[in-house]
């Protein structure tokens, strides 16, 4: 018996520890802090999880896995392995996680930001890029954006140093100029009519609740308990966005319907598209979807151009000799006898840099929207597991010590061409400033986003000198955030704004 074992039994037991072993060698995950039971690494995220997140890589590198809940969560915290995620894996990485805002409130999954990956994503895409977002579209709405941002210019004017809320106004502006290319109307002021103000109180409140922590897309077996109410707000503020833009739908339809005219409105321009096969396999564009496009372009353009033009001018506001920097480059190509267009934005280099700096410093959305692994892989010798949700810092690796030098400053020069980060741009082609994100995934509405934020920020600059309310002084500014699903400040900058050009250029007549 003694024999049997020891020519049998024991190597077999051996062969069996190293099989096991071997095992979890080539399926070692990145590391982590550990897990609490059920709830997971929940408890170490914090109220910032972006900082929270970037401070872990002193301790665990660049690449982390957390447990969520139940859910495999890996957090790519560099240039370098976001590259690996986004660029050399990014076919793996291309669908979406499911999660209760998508269900509930973006048509349970038929938008274009939550879309699975495959023929349907990619049909909403071509259409977004071909017909929504291509450079003759956008052209062709330049005038809307002017003359909203024209409006604003002479609301600040008109305010002649009364202490304003800037972030708010320029969020009323990024709204109004949206409504009118989207649906052809404006949702805020005198001649927004109640359908619209019903509207973009309705976009307050989607962008309220995408920003709460649910449970329940974490341990799936709370959801149907939805401990919160967060999953009963959504699904009644659907029914009233799903009312409102069917009602705006069947406007546009019957509007001239069957006349040969311009179209008017971006909705006007998905309307023609329904019935056109995209692939050649039956792919047309339903109502359904049209809507859901409709409410990704809202909820994601509005909060983030805003909240991104606000931060820049708190940025410039606390380096006076910036500010005085682009006011000098702006006076120069623009002078102060007209308000910038948009053709003026491809002419002011430093501005570019400064916009680019803010973008470094405060990215629109400081982690990115989740990816999902759709099948296992190895990153930088680690395993992913399939179904892993990926998270990338994007508010991290712009901070990276290994990438930026003095990276916590504020320097629009390192973007100049003397400058060490001279042919850096922002549009997912170089992963130390991905604040759009990158790969297939990339925000739709990129080129849209970069128009309006250059354009504000440019105009706000070139118009006013500005000021802080109630005596804060620049240095004492406080510049803390607050996390969501946007970047926003903890503090609203209140802000005394006094006119810096000639009368006319903001449209108020002659002196």
């Amino acid at each position: 018996m003694t024999n049997l074992y020891l020519t049998i039994l024991l190597p077999t037991f051996i062969f069996l520890i190293v099989l096991v072993l071997s095992r979890r060698r080539n399926n070692r995950l990145p590391p982590g802090p550990n897990p609490w039971p059920i709830i997971g690494n929940l408890p170490h995220m914090g109220p910032k999880p972006h900082q929270t997140l970037a401070a872990m890589v002193t301790t665990y590198g660049p690449i982390l896995h957390l447990r969520l809940g139940f859910a495999d969560v890996v957090v790519a915290a560099s240039k370098s392995v976001a590259e690996q995620f986004l660029k050399v894996h990014d076919a793996n990485f291309a669908s979406r996680p499911p999660n209760s805002g998508a269900k509930h409130m973006a048509y349970n999954y038929q938008d274009l930001v939550f879309a699975p990956y495959g023929q349907r994503w990619r049909m909403l895409r071509k259409i977004s890029s071909v017909h929504l977002f291509s450079a003759k579209a956008l052209d062709d709405f330049k005038h809307v954006r002017q003359e909203e941002v024209g409006t604003l210019m002479r609301e600040l004017a008109r305010a002649n140093t009364k202490p304003e809320n800037l972030g708010q106004l320029v969020n009323m502006c990024v709204l109004n100029a949206l409504g009118r290319e989207m649906i052809g109307r404006r949702l805020f002021g005198a001649d927004a009519d109640h359908k619209a103000e019903e509207f973009r109180s309705m976009v307050t409140e989607m962008m309220a609740l995408a920003g709460v922590f649910n449970i329940g897309d974490f341990v799936p077996a709370l959801d149907c308990l939805d401990l919160q109410g967060v999953a009963g707000k959504m699904k009644r503020l659907h029914k009233r966005f799903d009312a409102f833009l069917s009602s705006i739908l069947e406007e546009h339809e019957t509007m001239k319907n069957g006349q040969d005219r311009k179209h008017t409105d971006m909705l006007s321009t998905l309307i023609s598209l329904k019935g056109t096969d995209f692939d050649g396999e039956g792919g047309t564009l339903t109502d359904t979807e049209i809507k859901a496009l409709l409410l990704n372009m809202f909820t994601a353009g509005t909060d983030t151009s805003a909240s991104t033009v606000d931060w820049a001018i708190a940025e410039l506001i606390r380096h006076p000799e910036i500010m005085r920097k682009a006011q000098e480059e702006l006076d120069s190509v623009v002078g102060r006898g007209r308000p910038i267009n948009e053709s003026d934005l491809s002419q002011l280099p430093y501005l570019q840099a400064v916009i680019k700096e803010n973008f470094r410093l405060h990215p629109p959305t400081p982690l990115s929207l989740p990816h999902i692994a759709s099948e296992s892989c190895e990153i930088n010798g680690y395993h992913i597991p399939k179904g892993s949700t990926l998270l990338t810092n994007i508010w991290a690796i712009a901070r990276d010590p290994d990438q930026w030098t003095d990276p916590l400053s504020f320097r629009p020069e390192r973007f100049l061409p003397c400058g060490e980060k001279a042919g850096v741009d922002v549009k997912g082609n170089d992963f130390e400033l991905i604040p759009f994100g990158a790969g297939r995934r990339i925000c739709a509405g990129l080129s849209l986003g970069l128009r309006t934020i250059q354009l504000l920020t440019a105009t706000l600059v070139h118009g006013f000198e500005w000021e802080l309310a109630g005596g804060v002084t620049p240095e004492k500014l406080n510049m803390e955030e607050t996390y969501g699903i946007t970047l926003q400040r903890a503090v609203p900058l209140v802000v005394q704004p006094k006119p810096r050009l000639d009368t006319s250029a903001y449209g108020l007549g002659s002196a």
